[in-house]
């Protein structure tokens, strides 16, 4: 019997998982695999923040994956959601109308739009907050 097996015996830890464990183990590793995204997020989006003066956003994005050493697919999730935050700002919410509805309902007026976030690197733009 090597280390290990005497560390962790058979009876201890079975191999097989019930039903009801293998499905909390699958939420718990959707959970985590989640938690990692949303880490990747942010961090890629602190290299949009940091590095805007240098860089294009996307080029920023594309650097952080390349830096981190991040493999596909995941490296394209994380791209996708940042540039789907980056373009929040730009899109103003609508929804479609319900059967109660008369008119639809939009974003609002033309002055009340998001600020664009892609001109950030513009000089004029040098205090670039995070929300």
């Amino acid at each position: 019997m090597d280390v290990f097996g005497r560390l962790f015996p058979e009876s201890l830890f079975p191999r097989k998982l019930s039903d009801a464990a293998e499905r909390r183990l699958r939420l718990a590793q959707a959970r985590a695999e989640e938690a990692v995204i949303r880490a990747h997020v942010d961090n890629a989006l602190m290299f949009v923040d940091t590095l805007a003066e240098e860089l294009s956003f996307d080029r920023a994005i594309d650097t952080y994956v390349r830096v981190m050493g991040v493999p596909e697919p995941l490296a394209s999730t994380i791209a996708t959601r940042a540039l789907v935050a980056l373009g929040q700002d730009l899109v103003t919410a609508t929804r479609r109308p319900s059967s109660r509805d008369t008119e639809p309902v939009t974003g609002g007026e033309e002055d009340s739009r998001p600020r664009l976030r892609i001109n950030d690197a513009d000089p004029r733009h040098r205090s670039i907050k995070r929300a």
